[in-house]
């Protein structure tokens, strides 16, 4: 079981509380574990990655174990404590202005 943390907004899109747990079939990958939350909570498609690219939307960030994953292949194993429900894999949502 993998647990996401959600940012607040979409925390109130999927109706969810802070931590959602997930089943992830195979490897803990980032694709894997998008791939599950948006079968999961399909209101969350389009949201963090493109509908039609799949990349990661700008200003959204994944983070596990204290590093920034958001630049890494989607299909790169995530660490061993997320795959494990022992640390949580985070999407942030960031902010910009000026």
């Amino acid at each position: 079981m993998i647990r996401v943390e959600l940012p607040a907004h979409l925390r109130t899109l999927a109706k969810s509380g802070k931590m959602v747990e997930l089943e992830v079939e195979g490897t803990a990958t980032q694709r894997a574990v998008l791939d599950a939350l948006e079968a999961t909570y399909p209101m969350l498609r389009g949201t963090i990655r493109d509908h039609v690219t799949q990349k990661r939307r700008p200003f959204v960030r994944f983070y596990a174990c204290q590093e920034d994953l958001s630049h890494e292949s989607p299909d790169a194993p995530l660490p061993d404590a997320v795959a494990s429900g022992v640390e949580p894999f985070l999407i942030v949502g960031a902010i910009a202005g000026g």
